[in-house]
């Protein structure tokens, strides 16, 4: 399953910067956000804060921490832009549920299972959360008043 998901992550990739209609809608000047403002301190903190330090935990935390952060430069170039056509800002939304309802999981299993304790995955999970928050307000926001999608400037 992993292979599955990882050979589809790359196609997307490869989709994305190699498709002449995909590229011709890519906007470089607005999207100037440097990743590696996100990987490095990611890295730090899996090299540092994780459950026992083999390789193998350090690149699955530093995986988590990623996971928690990835979303920014999507949100930084959706607020610069600030057009935001349904297809994106519905998948932006579900992005955000899928986590939010991870949470709900989390939650249901804490109660329901033993020792059931992951204090990496929880605080990644809430904080990727929270960083979707201002996205849903205005995402409900123009749901209620049935207009269209904008973020403020």
């Amino acid at each position: 399953m992993k292979l599955i998901f990882l050979g589809s992550s790359f196609s997307i990739v490869w989709y994305m910067r190699r498709h002449k209609i995909v590229r011709r809608s890519y906007d470089r000047d607005q999207d100037t956000f440097r990743y590696t403002f996100l990987m490095f301190p990611c890295l730090i903190f899996a090299i540092f804060i994780n459950e026992k330090f083999t390789f193998k935990e350090v690149m699955w935390t530093f995986s988590v921490y990623l996971e928690a952060v990835a979303i920014l430069p999507q949100l930084v170039l959706l607020q610069r832009t600030r057009n935001i056509d349904n297809l994106t800002g519905q998948y932006v939304f579900l992005l955000g549920a899928y986590r939010a309802f991870y949470i709900l999981n989390w939650i249901y299993r804490y109660f329901t299972e033993d020792h059931y304790v992951h204090w990496i995955t929880w605080i990644a999970g809430l904080i990727q959360t929270m960083l979707y928050g201002d996205f849903f307000y205005y995402y409900f926001q123009s749901w209620k008043n049935n207009v269209k999608l904008e973020l403020p400037a």
